[in-house]
């Protein structure tokens, strides 16, 4: 049997036991907006592994000093980067899916400065024309 990470199964009790919290400081994270679990029918809170490894990394932070606000801070800027990185991925596959490897343009100038297209695997007719292949920059380059 699989269980997603995201898959909210543990009542505040045993999330609290997972990282080494009492109820009451679960209670207080979800309050200001740190760790909020999903809510099953009744309101009761339940935490997927995701949110227990999200408590243990407050609990980290908060024992090096940082603020509870800072703490919400560094997690929204941790979730705004992962969203930014899922979005370069697709991004990037979308780019690859759509580039043809085969993806230039090929001309050939004449002595008198005339340009022509030529097809791929097209050879110019005159030896005195000069062949240009132009291929598009890669993104980012």
């Amino acid at each position: 049997m699989n269980i997603s990470a995201d898959q909210p199964i543990f009542v505040i009790s045993v999330a609290a036991e997972l990282a080494d919290m009492h109820p009451q400081t679960l209670r207080q994270y979800d309050r200001l907006g740190i760790v909020s679990p999903s809510r099953a029918p009744g309101k009761s809170r339940r935490y997927s592994q995701r949110d227990v490894n999200m408590l243990r990394e407050v609990q980290r932070l908060s024992q090096e000093g940082v603020s509870l606000e800072g703490i919400k801070r560094i997690l929204q800027l941790e979730n705004q980067v992962a969203a930014l990185q899922r979005k370069v991925t697709e991004l990037t596959e979308e780019v690859a899916r759509r580039r043809d490897p085969l993806d230039s343009r090929i001309f050939a100038a004449g002595a008198a400065g005339d340009v022509v297209s030529l097809a791929r695997g097209q050879r110019p007719r005159a030896r005195s024309q000069a062949v240009v292949v132009w291929r598009p920059r890669a993104l980012g380059k």
